[in-house]
């Protein structure tokens, strides 16, 4: 008998629940997923107190959990559905406005594995955004992937005028500035495969050289990004002083919430990056959604350059700009970082930074809530040290005393 030419189709479909007290949203997810044929939709509730009854029983692998609900809204429920089903991938269905990143932000904290954009109840018929982002995060959280085809772009929303560049214009391919590599509306899923976790047994580590002054640290990250950029920086402790500078992939709006939450639980300023802004000591810099961030080449003064050029890796911000620049303006002084992240950006930035000397390092696959960007980083040889969380922010910490981790 010859082999399964589909290794997906041993896989049981994923167990999908909603919960969302509009009936055309959960109308509209329900369709979703039963057009899917690696997905189940295993059940609804309108608000959170009826999720947290339902939970136990339902057993879903990804739990689609809306914000504003009737007797208990999401981030009441959130906790108690964690506890309730342990290993749960919640996924906050947040809106695009200073409220809804503000509560998904203190979600992820709370332990969601990610968000998704939701549209305004105006244009729920045209949500063809929110339905293959929807759907590629759940496979990615769930160990599962599959290839894309690039879709037009609708272009991004519009820019403050006193930054933009009249030259600078959004690339034609990118689907969203938000966060996922793979976004265009889906086909039946006739050709799912297992993400790659695992394979790799012992990933090829970089060798490593002697001490050398590091003057800036760079870091990239996406999916389950923002708690994992919490627990490193306060990790770094109160006497770090080298400048941080990060690209979350996060859309406008989010990236201030997050500045802001990090600038308050952290012992360094942590600022919504700015163009032209001095790159100093004890600070920490986030680019802003829907720009890039990369590093002016000047000579006497460090500072930060934002523009909205052409999307890279579907993604506005991009970790791979970030990472090059690093390699241009302060060559083998750089140190980089890549957590948790879906797709591969970060990777070519991480070669950029070996080919001048610089240190790459990244998160392991057993702490990452998903294992792309530093997985990809991980398996072209790229990384000298592959650790958790802890174990990254004391490497950086050594480096900054001029001493190798060992």
């Amino acid at each position: 008998m010859s082999a399964n030419p589909n290794p997906a189709a041993s896989l049981r479909p994923l167990k999908i629940m909603i919960v969302d007290d509009s009936a055309v949203v959960r109308g509209l997810v329900t369709r979703w997923i039963e057009q899917e044929s690696d997905m189940v939709l295993a059940g609804s509730a309108t608000d959170g107190a009826k999720a947290v009854e339902r939970v136990k029983d339902i057993q879903p692998d990804v739990l689609i959990l809306d914000i504003e609900m009737p007797n208990m809204g999401g981030l009441e429920a959130l906790p108690k559905l964690i506890a309730a089903k342990p290993g749960l991938k919640v996924l906050m269905a947040s809106t695009l406005t200073t409220r809804g990143a503000s509560v998904t932000i203190r979600a992820l904290e709370l332990g969601a594995a990610d968000y998704v954009p939701k549209p305004d109840s105006s244009r729920i018929g045209g949500a063809d955004g929110f339905r293959t982002e929807l759907l590629t995060k759940i496979r990615a959280l769930c160990g599962r992937t599959r290839l894309w085809p690039v879709p037009p772009n609708s272009g991004p929303p519009s820019a403050t005028p006193d930054t933009r560049s009249e030259t600078a214009r959004p690339s034609s391919l990118a689907p969203s500035p938000s966060l996922a590599p793979s976004l265009a509306p889906a086909p039946r899923a006739t050709n799912i495969t297992p993400l790659k976790t695992g394979h790799v047994a012992a990933p090829m580590l970089r060798p490593r050289t002697g001490p050398k002054r590091i003057d800036l640290l760079v870091v990239g990250s996406s999916t389950g990004g923002p708690p994992a950029l919490r627990n490193f920086l306060l990790a770094l402790g109160p006497d770090w002083k080298i400048p941080v500078l990060i690209v979350q992939h996060m859309p406008a709006t989010f990236t201030t919430i997050l500045a802001e939450h990090l600038d308050k639980a952290l012992p360094m300023t942590v600022r919504e990056a700015k163009d032209g802004m001095l790159i100093e000591s004890r600070n920490v810099y986030i680019a802003p959604g829907d720009w890039h961030m990369t590093i002016k080449n000047d000579p006497i003064v460090k500072q930060i350059k934002l523009d909205q050029s052409a999307q890279v890796n579907w993604c506005r911000p991009a970790v791979d700009p970030l990472f090059r620049s690093a390699a241009e303006v302060y060559s083998h002084h750089a140190l980089g970082v890549v957590l948790t992240g879906m797709g591969h950006d970060g990777r070519d930035g991480a070669q950029a930074l070996v080919n001048v000397g610089a240190t790459v390092m990244a998160q392991d696959e057993a702490s990452s809530v998903v294992w792309g960007m530093p997985g990809a980083v991980a398996e072209a040889g790229l990384a000298e040290l592959i650790k958790p969380i802890e174990g990254l922010a004391q490497a950086c910490k050594t480096f900054a005393r001029g001493e190798r981790p060992q």
